[in-house]
């Protein structure tokens, strides 16, 4: 007994107790895509959804380019991938009129269940889903965010500016010790049935590419 008393008193004194408690700590804490996945699928009875109706990503996992809507629709729910269908083709064109795609970015939304008749994100979604979204970016560590829609934009900067006013235009996101460059823009859906607004969004991406160009990011 005495024996081991000086053994955990020398581990103790030397720091190597602490090193290990903290080591396994930090081990156990540790953000992964899988546990953010099943943290998700623990509240979708929340949603009435079933585990098949999750709706969590698409793309490169390991892109520092991280692309946020807001919610799944009914093609994103069959295919169990956002952006899909209609608004997925759009989006497909948009990132290849600025040489990106799919492999090269990392594709999320706000919320990872498609929400009632594809209704508009509550408050009450947005306080579920905004400690997951933000652990999600926290594993990805993207250099650069897109946005897309106000209640993206709404999510992460509280709708102190319209989509429409704070489109283009950079903005800081801080999560604990990281700052995250983000750029609002109207959402591909948005643009489908408002094809006017599309000068619009072309010029967002244009900002977009020079910010990679310039960063060197692909």
């Amino acid at each position: 007994m005495q024996y081991n008393k000086n053994i955990f008193e020398f581990y103790q004194s030397s720091g190597i107790y602490d090193r290990i408690i903290f080591r396994n700590k930090n081990n156990n804490n540790h953000l992964t895509i899988e546990k953010l996945i099943e943290k998700t699928l623990s509240i979708k009875s929340r949603y009435n959804k079933q585990s098949d109706q999750l709706v969590f990503s698409d793309g490169n996992s390991k892109s520092k380019i991280m692309i946020i809507g807001d919610a799944p629709g009914i093609s994103d729910e069959i295919n169990n991938k956002p952006f899909s269908g209609d608004v997925g083709l759009l989006l497909n064109k948009m990132l290849k009129a600025i040489k990106l795609d799919r492999t090269k970015v990392y594709l999320t939304n706000v919320i990872n269940f498609r929400l009632p008749d594809n209704k508009k994100l509550s408050d009450y979604d947005i306080k579920i889903f905004k400690p997951i979204i933000y652990e999600h970016i926290e594993i990805i560590n993207p250099k650069l965010i897109m946005l897309f829609g106000a209640s993206a934009l709404k999510t992460f900067f509280n709708n102190e500016e319209s989509i429409s006013k704070a489109r283009g235009k950079w903005l800081d996101l801080k999560i604990k010790n990281n700052t995250y460059s983000c750029m609002p823009s109207f959402h591909p859906n948005f643009l489908i049935s408002q094809p006017s607004q599309k000068i619009n969004s072309w010029q967002d991406l244009k900002e977009f590419k020079n910010r990679i160009d310039r960063d060197k990011i692909c």
